[in-house]
């Protein structure tokens, strides 16, 4: 296909998008069934663009002064791959597949429109009615954050010290030219091209052989700053996938007891594949009972309870761009009514002088400070670990610490602070 056509049809799937109300992943699947003559390099072309649309269609919206899929995908051009009119116009002229030539309003906003005079939620490209959240955390530097979050995120990998050392997986995957990532020790980071296809990584026989598996850097280091040590009893109460249930087995050092569950059994239904492939010995997967009655026997006798909590994922939206524009103001409440059942739900299970690891991947008060508060009002026998402390689990704490976010609740890290997806992490500990 020619640039103009992978053009046209972006616009094409992002038409569907709305006018179906579905998500990116499914209307780009169904473009992809419909049009099998595309090819991989097409299809991960046409996704560049759809994602990228949707990462910048308020400010791409704001600088075309419209808001149709057409004038999203042009703005995008112009505001995310950097091209000017005239390029633009050489994939827009009406040739073959390509989208119809650019009308005269339109290569004039190409040309002279800026976003200077923007708003705060337009620049940043997230929703108007986040606004004042946004602002809660970031105060004036809202739109950088906002903008920050809406680029391309690269493919961050966490190496298993179960089977591999960082160097040893590096070689491994040279071909795919990974970095260490700046924080996470354990980390390996692959930029990825806006049209470039995502490697796969799943038939890397370093991944079937467990050496490495695949999450962001922010996510690593959350469960880094949880500190689950060698010996301990710990319980990882949201567990999902596994992913961080993988990363404390491997900071256990398979010693000790690990407990993964999760209040839905079919989000943990990935993770005994990935525990067999890990090497991880010390994990038990309690699977939910309909009773609740699954970690009954665990009272008062755990170490840590890492809680990786149900949250609006504002955090993640560089990987999840569409979810931003689908989240709804109830979403909110809804969420944080569930963050706080679920921190009453660790306090039974913690012995004497047992910690809670606190984590979202959202940037909003909400369901970050604003839930530690509320928890340390009901429950006074807890405190927080002092954040400046909790960065110490990693060697480049003061650098860390520079660019995180930190509060007297918790440690913050945005893409723009930090370079990773949106996490925050607070480390509660009850009396001894």
């Amino acid at each position: 296909m020619t640039p103009g056509a992978r053009l046209a049809a972006a616009i094409e799937v992002l038409e569907a998008i709305e006018r179906e109300r579905r998500p990116a992943a499914d209307a780009l699947k169904s473009w992809g069934l419909a049009h099998r003559f595309a090819g991989s390099g097409d299809r991960a072309a046409i996704g560049g663009l759809v994602y990228d649309a949707l990462r910048r269609k308020s400010s791409s919206a704001y600088l075309m002064d419209a808001d149709t899929p057409r004038a999203v995908a042009l703005g995008m051009l112009k505001r995310e791959r950097a091209l000017d009119a005239e390029a633009i116009a050489r994939l827009a002229d009406g040739s073959g597949h390509a989208p119809p030539p650019l009308n005269d309003a339109e290569r004039g906003r190409l040309t002279s429109a800026t976003l200077e005079s923007a708003p705060a939620w337009v620049a940043g490209d997230y929703p108007e009615w986040l606004d004042p959240q946004f602002a809660r955390t970031f105060g004036e530097g809202r739109a950088e954050e906002g903008a920050a979050l809406s680029s391309r995120a690269p493919l961050d990998l966490r190496v298993n010290t179960l089977k591999a050392e960082l160097e040893r997986a590096q070689r491994a995957l040279e071909e795919l030219k990974p970095e260490p990532t700046p924080w996470s020790p354990l980390g390996l980071r692959i930029r990825l091209g806006a049209d470039a296809k995502a490697p796969a990584i799943h038939a890397e026989p370093a991944f079937i052989k467990g050496m490495v598996e695949v999450q962001d850097e922010g996510s690593q280091l959350a469960a880094l700053f949880a500190a689950a040590a060698p010996g301990e009893q710990v319980i990882d109460l949201c567990a999902g996938a596994g992913g961080k249930t993988l990363a404390l087995a491997a900071a256990m050092e398979n010693k000790g007891q690990l407990y993964a569950t999760d209040d839905d059994k079919r989000r943990l239904a990935p993770i005994h594949d990935r525990l067999t492939r890990s090497g991880a010995r010390n994990v038990q997967v309690r699977t939910p009972k309909s009773v609740g009655t699954e970690l009954d026997d665990l009272a008062g006798r755990i170490d840590l309870v890492l809680i990786d909590a149900p949250c609006t994922g504002t955090g993640a939206w560089r990987r999840n761009p569409d979810a931003k524009w689908r989240i709804r103001p109830g979403a909110l409440e809804v969420r944080a009514k569930e963050q706080a059942e679920v921190l009453e739900r660790a306090v039974p299970l913690l012995k004497a002088g047992g910690r809670i690891a606190y984590v979202t991947c959202s940037v909003l008060d909400e369901e970050n400070g604003a839930q530690v508060r509320a928890f340390i009002t009901r429950h006074p026998e807890f405190s927080i670990v002092p954040p400046r402390e909790v960065a110490q689990a990693i060697a480049r704490a003061d650098d860390f610490l520079a660019a995180a976010l930190v509060s007297d609740e918790g440690l913050l890290m945005t893409p723009r602070r930090t370079g990773t997806d949106g996490f925050f992490v607070s480390l509660l500990q009850r009396a001894g």
